[in-house]
């Protein structure tokens, strides 16, 4: 075979969180919501095949047998529609309102009629977010996160695309915890970097230059004003194991175990957080394991994309000071 037809491809493992198929093809779960729509179906047959025209019964069994096939065998984004349903029946249960309320939510007086539900408390999958960057989640665990940059792989030559294949593969077969790759679009706001060519022309040896920056200034204000610009972010986010972990009799205290545990796998994550960084360079992807304050834009514009950038948050040893025009 000529090189430059080789497939781009790369043996990656199974997923080991796929539930196992036990017959013909078909999870534990299919298996058992197809027995019990043909045990009701058969109950169903039985009870009125005797009383009722066959058409009658076929009318009323046929819709429960296809909406037990759909149930089972239907997916919907990737998941069963099964449990699909069941999300969307919680969801749906569930309130809707929820307030920053750590303590939980307090009932009014007696003496106040209130109409609706109260709001519930709001419960943010992510804790705190350490000094390093390291996100302490609300489950035990933590992780890290990575912004990584692309790489042109149309504008490279087949032996080269399936170089970055094959590099690409084999960090993945080098994880050994769960990794999220998140890629998502987000607006780009040029008002810094026309700032920045402002600032900068005055200083150019030529006239001519000065002349240049400042155009080309005005064309990214104008284009930035004028368009809605996107640009494409990739992130990685790395979590250990420690959740999984908790169950090891430690000689201490309970919150102190928690704590020790905590801290170990801050360590962890963040090593793993830099192996990824070195693995993807290897690939020619600039990325970086971001630190507490851009781990925090990035939460804040996770939660809501829409709105302005929160300010920059003080750190544990800065004074927090206001000063105000007289």
């Amino acid at each position: 075979m000529n090189r430059d037809d080789e497939a781009l491809t790369a043996k990656i493992p199974a997923d080991v969180e796929q539930p196992d198929k036990i017959l013909y093809g078909l999870t534990a779960r299919q298996v058992a919501i197809l027995a019990v729509t043909g045990l009701l179906a058969s109950w169903g047959y039985m009870a009125m095949a005797d009383r009722l025209p066959f058409t009658v019964v076929a009318t009323v069994l046929l819709p429960v047998i296809g909406g037990g096939a759909v149930l089972a065998l239907a997916r919907h984004d990737g998941m069963g529609l099964d449990r699909f349903v069941l999300a969307a029946l919680v969801h749906l249960r569930s309130r809707k309102a929820r307030v920053e309320a750590p303590e939980g939510v307090q009932a009014p007086p007696a003496w106040c009629r209130m109409r609706g539900r109260l709001p519930a408390p709001l419960r943010l999958p992510v804790r705190a977010v350490r000094e390093d960057g390291v996100m302490e989640l609300a489950d035990g665990g933590t992780a890290a996160v990575v912004r990584a940059g692309t790489v042109a792989f149309g504008l490279r030559t087949a032996a080269e695309q399936a170089a970055l294949v094959a590099a690409f593969g084999r960090w993945l077969n080098s994880l050994e915890a769960p990794v999220q790759i998140l890629v998502r679009a987000r607006p780009v706001d040029l008002s810094a970097l026309v700032a920045q060519l402002i600032e900068a022309a005055p200083r150019l040896p030529d006239p001519a230059l000065e002349q240049a920056a400042r155009d080309h200034a005005a064309y990214l204000a104008d284009l930035d004003a004028s368009r809605e610009l996107l640009t494409r972010e990739v992130l990685i986010v790395l979590r250990d194991t420690a959740r999984e972990q908790q169950n090891i009799t430690l000689p201490w205290t309970k919150s102190k175990a928690r704590r020790v545990l905590r801290d170990a796998g801050a360590a962890v994550v963040a090593r793993r957080a830099e192996e990824a960084v070195r693995s993807l360079a290897v690939l020619g992807v600039t990325a970086e394991v971001l630190d507490a304050a851009a781990c925090t834009a990035v939460l804040a514009e996770s939660l809501s994309p829409a709105d302005a950038r929160l300010p920059e948050a003080a750190g544990p040893g800065e004074l927090i000071s206001a000063a105000e025009g007289l």
